[in-house]
């Protein structure tokens, strides 16, 4: 993907957080009225139950494309993931420039290499 492309896909995924973060109780967000703000008004129990299952959705989609499922399908469900996960962040006071900034900072690292690297700093933890 080109620069452009890249800026482009940041900024569509800033616009929908702002728009999501407009959605908060904070910023006049009507649960009444608003999708999102019914999420973020019922807690973390609701939206990390829609993130579950879209991510179920997302893997049902990909194991159809195996057999011969639609690949639109497939960008639709993993649409719907992102979106919910943008509530989470959003939630918690997060933004999808953070996401961005830690696959930039992973960018070149094997990933073998890096979840050995998260065990080894996860075991160093435990045993303080």
């Amino acid at each position: 993907m080109d620069t452009q492309g890249k800026e482009l896909s940041q900024d569509a995924l800033a616009q929908l957080a702002a728009v999501i973060e407009s959605r908060k109780a904070a910023h006049g967000g009507d649960p009444q009225s608003s999708y999102v703000a019914r999420l973020l008004d019922k807690g973390p129990d609701a939206f990390l139950k829609k993130i579950g299952e879209e991510a179920t959705e997302v893997v049902m989609a990909a194991k159809d494309l195996d057999h011969g499922g639609d690949p639109a399908k497939l960008v639709g469900e993993v649409a719907d993931l992102w979106f919910h996960c943008l509530i989470a962040l959003a939630h918690y006071d997060l933004h999808p420039q953070d996401v961005i900034a830690e696959l930039r900072r992973r960018e070149g690292t094997s990933g073998i290499e890096e979840k050995a690297l998260r065990k080894a700093v996860l075991r160093e933890a435990q045993e303080r």
